[in-house]
């Protein structure tokens, strides 16, 4: 006879209080050829799923799993009649993923989600966990989205273990930025990668983020003082803000080339912004991160330096920064840097002290100037010398330079703080 039943997150989430956005069900006691009678259209590639005919939720058919191979594509699926929602739940990552909801109400939970759930507690159903790396991510994209859980010890072992057998190592590059983007989009992204540097997989997958942790900043700027720490601050600073991804990727990678800084010159770190940069680029070459978020990652680690000095440039200066930007053909995207250099300078905390809500007046000077300097007509230049063009960026620039000049009620006195 067949069966179905609601299981997984819906079932979390519903039990949590949460909203529940969609429907994942598993079928016992049916097979292919019964779900196509009742007018399901199957959609699964490597295991019996199918669309309901009317609400389009996916229905999955009960199944188990063997290991087959390394990585998570690995493996080899059983389904038939005889499967048990219990053979179906062992096979799932977390116990509080691994309750099921029947048509009435009734909860199977075989393996402890509810009481996980009490206890805030992430934990695997079995030692299948590890047999899929994908599930390190997971836990960790989790534990940005239900920050209040812990990972039990248990488990955050089993993770190392995994780690260290090179699991890890076997995960695609799109699917570790497909949950990586995820994570971040959370609310409290500073949690997932904690739970990955917990179990040692940060190191595997950004080793050039993992190395953050352990040096040192100036402690006049940076009470913190730890560079990990600061990375963590800023990009939960992003989220607060309810940052895009692209921004929220740029504050991640922004100071990557402080871990670069050989350890002589700590806590100073002159010069790790184009440290920084080949370094963001290798990352977004490695995890082939989207265009959009890799340049504002490139820029931002580039220029954030030079942000945070703003309201000591020259306006010279000012508008050969917008231009090596691009910020007067994409001025969205400059602006998208302008917000994660401001997460760059609240995301800083020490004893007893937080700078979320300290003014940033750097970001509204930057766009007071590059308002000014999008007002010159270069067309008009441009026609003005049509005896000789290669004059026309000179003079573009100069005009850009006076509006500044003039919005900023700036002189020609100010001493840039750093050549840029």
């Amino acid at each position: 006879m067949m069966r179905i039943y609601v299981v997984g997150g819906a079932v979390r989430d519903e039990l949590l209080g949460l909203p529940v956005k969609d429907h994942d069900h598993v079928v016992v006691g049916a097979t292919p050829d019964d779900m196509l009678a009742k007018g399901f259209r199957p959609v699964g590639k490597d295991f019996p799923v199918f669309l309901h005919p009317k609400t389009q939720e996916e229905y999955a058919l009960a199944r188990t799993e063997r290991k087959t191979a390394p990585g998570y594509k690995g493996f080899v699926f059983h389904t038939s009649p005889d499967v048990t929602l219990e053979d179906d739940l062992v096979r799932r990552d977390l116990t509080i993923n691994a309750i099921a909801r029947a048509d009435d109400g009734t909860l199977t939970d075989p393996y402890g989600g509810r009481r996980d759930l009490e206890q805030r507690i992430f934990r695997h159903v079995s030692d299948a966990f590890a047999e899929d790396p994908v599930r390190i991510l997971r836990v960790a994209r989790f534990a940005a989205r239900f920050s209040d859980f812990r990972v039990a010890p248990e488990t955050n072992a089993l993770m190392r273990q995994m780690v260290e057998q090179g699991e890890v190592d076997a995960l695609v590059p799109e699917r570790v930025w497909q949950e990586l983007s995820r994570g971040l989009m959370e609310d409290k992204p500073s949690r997932m990668l904690e739970v990955l540097r917990d179990c040692g997989a940060l190191a595997r997958i950004l080793p050039e983020l993992d190395v953050l942790w352990g040096v040192p900043q100036p402690e006049k700027w940076h009470p913190e003082i730890d560079t990990g720490i600061h990375m963590l601050q800023v990009i939960d600073c992003a989220a607060e803000a309810g940052h895009e991804l692209a921004t929220r990727f740029a504050c991640l990678m922004h100071d990557l080339g402080k871990g670069a800084t050989p350890p002589e010159h700590w806590p100073a770190h002159h010069g790790h912004e184009g440290l920084g940069v080949k370094l963001v680029e290798q990352v977004c070459k490695r995890l082939k991160v989207p265009t959009e978020c890799r340049d504002l990652a490139v820029m931002t680690a580039r220029e954030h330096g030079n942000v945070g000095r703003a309201l000591q440039l020259r306006p010279n200066t000012v508008v050969t920064l917008l231009e090596r930007c691009d910020a007067f053909r994409k001025p969205a995207r400059f602006s998208q840097m302008l917000l994660a250099t401001e997460c760059d300078s609240r995301g800083r905390i020490g004893p007893g002290a937080s700078f979320r809500d300290a003014p940033f007046p750097q970001r509204a000077h930057l766009e007071t100037a590059l308002t000014a300097a999008r007002g010159v007509n270069a067309g008009e230049i441009a026609q003005g010398c049509a005896d000789n063009p290669q004059r026309i960026p000179e003079l573009v620039h100069r005009a850009r330079v006076t509006a500044v000049k003039l919005a900023l009620n700036a002189g020609d006195d100010e001493e840039d703080a750093a050549e840029i």
